[in-house]
């Protein structure tokens, strides 16, 4: 046992144990953050005003849903993501995971423009929302969070599971969200 090790203290090879462990933790949201993001896929999602169209034609046709939740609980949900955007989400993960997972998850999804994520799983912590309630007004609250969200000019929550994002990138988070959530309607 070297001097180091017997009086306690971290020896060279701990420190380049650590250190090698935390570059490899950092390193991949960082090189996948300096990828350009893909465009959002998925149609009626590339931009907010698109989105916000998309939304609001919901009320003259509204598709069918092939998932566990009705339209109005999807749209419902996606509005709870964006309010707690800017309130702070109800239950955070681990920082740990906001940290490392969480970022490498997003940089991930921005840079193939695509979100996956478990479609009939609730934000943590968040209330559940009651399938039959009426379509226009689960339109008209996702419509009224991202008009709210767009002229927020306070800081914004970190995301429960991204960690800190920036206005742009939660708009990308958001608008990949409900172009997910898409992926089970059909017209």
């Amino acid at each position: 046992m070297n001097t180091a090790a017997r009086r306690g203290e971290p020896t060279r090879r701990h420190v380049l144990v650590r250190t090698i462990g935390a570059a490899a933790i950092a390193a991949p949201p960082l090189l996948l953050g300096a990828c350009s993001p893909a465009p959002v896929r998925g149609p009626g999602f590339d931009s907010l005003p698109t989105a916000l169209a998309t939304l609001q034609a919901l009320k003259d046709r509204p598709p069918r849903t092939t998932g566990a939740w009705d339209l109005a609980q999807v749209l419902h949900h996606a509005a709870q993501s964006v309010e707690y955007s800017m309130q702070g989400y109800p239950q955070p993960r681990p920082a740990w995971f906001r940290a490392s997972v969480g970022p490498l998850a997003f940089a991930l999804f921005s840079a193939r423009g695509r979100m996956s994520h478990a479609l009939d799983e609730p934000i943590p912590g968040a209330p559940a929302n009651a399938r039959g309630l009426p379509l226009a007004a689960a339109v008209d609250r996702v419509v009224a969070a991202l008009t709210s969200f767009e002229a927020h000019t306070g800081a914004l929550a970190p995301h429960f599971a991204y960690g800190a994002l920036g206005k742009d990138d939660y708009r990308r988070a958001h608008l990949m969200h409900l172009a997910n959530h898409w992926d089970e309607l059909q017209a």
